[in-house]
């Protein structure tokens, strides 16, 4: 921790990709009267010849935590504590702007200035100074953000565009977007997994062929910038350089089923049958609670229809499905890219032999097969699910049923009411409910 009497402060300074920025006359005067700054290595290319001769730079590189050691390190050893000589100096000064002027010095010289991209705030480094240093002062200069500068070449309003940051991140907020039908889409990307070009592939993968995508490069340089519109079948076979991102705009609105009729989905070679069928998957939700909930477990999922109609009418969970069978893995692809469900999770193997340490512990869990397993299975949830969490089962079987509500009884579940429900010339199905 610093030591008492020193404020941490950091003056956080956006900038655009132009090589000649321009600064406000504020962030400027940080920058003269400045001794550390800190950005990424693009950032100090961009602002090197505006630094003092004896500038300390500390480069923003991950390990993050490493990068605020050193800030911690700055903060810790500055020998300029906030002191009652300072301020008495400012006021008994004949001028008060030059006491002014004389604090605003010391208080740059005792800051860290931080180069950040577009608007700091703005899925920005200035975020993460507030999470790892909540007690530290900004002050901030901010630019447009990228996704602004593209918004305002190509002359669309940007109010209601959806932002996904994919920098770094998972797919998860992205596939949400698209299952949502969302008609305009502003992606931050990044350079390994997340590029336009793999952005554009799995859109293609799970049919969201109905968008246009417009890529901006280099934005703010004027000897780089780049603004190129493609379909996304252009922009799957392209390289783009880096840094840039994206805007996506549908042409039209593909619609969203709810209840995904049961003769559309792939299905087991010879089994037709064996599949939940689509009023009881839909009860089964509905059993379920997934508008409050935020990690289903799909186990036994086969065709993997209810993980798939899950997705589609609650995109906001992370699914993870298991499935015995190694044929469930080639179903789930079939039918996970036919649904336009991306992001569900799908394990090959026995349930009870996979290791779950790694997985998001789940508070809603369905289970469409057991392999005799009930029992053990039923164990083995408990131990991995959330408080307030519950556990499904549809049962064709009397013993079925039985086993289960013993089961979960004796572990310390509470059984909710069960629902008996006969379609067509089906066998009758009793949906069981516990929750902890």
């Amino acid at each position: 921790m610093a030591r008492e009497g020193l404020m941490k402060k950091f003056v956080v300074i956006g900038l655009s990709d132009a090589q000649e920025p321009w600064l406000e006359p504020k962030a400027l005067e940080a920058i003269k009267h400045g001794k550390v700054f800190s950005g990424g290595k693009r950032h100090h290319e961009i602002v090197k010849d505006l630094l003092p001769s004896d500038a300390v730079w500390i480069d923003i590189t991950v390990p993050l935590s490493t990068v605020f050691e050193q800030y911690e390190g700055f903060f810790n050893n500055s020998l300029r504590p906030i002191s009652s000589q300072l301020d008495q100096t400012c006021k008994n000064n004949d001028s008060h702007s030059s006491g002014k002027s004389q604090l605003a010095i010391y208080n740059y010289q005792s800051s860290i200035v931080v180069f950040a991209s577009g608007d700091p705030l703005f899925f920005g480094f200035a975020n993460t100074i507030l999470r790892e240093m909540p007690d530290a002062e900004i002050e901030l200069f901010p630019t447009f953000n990228s996704l602004q500068t593209l918004a305002h070449r190509m002359l669309i309003p940007y109010h209601d565009m959806h932002i996904v940051s994919l920098t770094g991140r998972p797919w998860h907020e992205f596939d949400k977007a698209l299952i949502e039908r969302v008609s305009k889409i502003g992606i931050l990307t990044d350079n390994k997994e997340h590029t336009p070009a793999t952005i554009a592939q799995r859109m293609l993968d799970y049919g969201y062929d109905q968008y246009k995508m417009c890529v901006g490069e280099h934005l703010g340089n004027p000897g780089k910038e780049c603004i190129t519109h493609l379909s996304l079948a252009e922009a799957a076979k392209q390289t783009f350089t880096n840094p840039n991102c994206l805007i996506l705009q549908a042409s039209h609105t593909k619609p969203r089923i709810f209840g995904i009729p049961d003769e559309r989905f792939a299905v087991l070679e010879g089994r037709p049958r064996m599949i939940t069928k689509a009023p009881i998957r839909l009860l089964s939700l509905q059993a379920l609670d997934l508008y409050q909930k935020h990690t289903l477990w799909d186990i036994g999922f086969c065709t993997g229809s209810v993980s798939i109609e899950a997705k589609s009418q609650f995109p906001h969970l992370e699914i993870v499905s298991f499935e015995v069978r190694e044929e469930g893995k080639e179903l789930m692809r079939i039918n996970s890219q036919r649904f336009g469900t991306p992001g569900i999770t799908a394990l090959i193997g026995d349930f009870m032999k996979q290791d779950l340490n790694n997985l998001p512990h789940p508070d809603a869990v369905f289970i469409g097969g057991h392999n005799g397993q009930l029992s053990s299975m039923l164990e083995r949830i408990k131990s991995v699910l959330l408080p307030g969490g519950c556990v499904v089962l549809n049962s064709v079987s009397q013993e079925s049923q039985q086993a289960f509500k013993q089961q979960a009884e004796e572990i310390g579940f509470t059984l909710q009411p069960s629902m008996h429900i006969t379609l067509n010339d089906f066998n009758p199905i009793e949906i069981i409910k516990a929750t902890l």
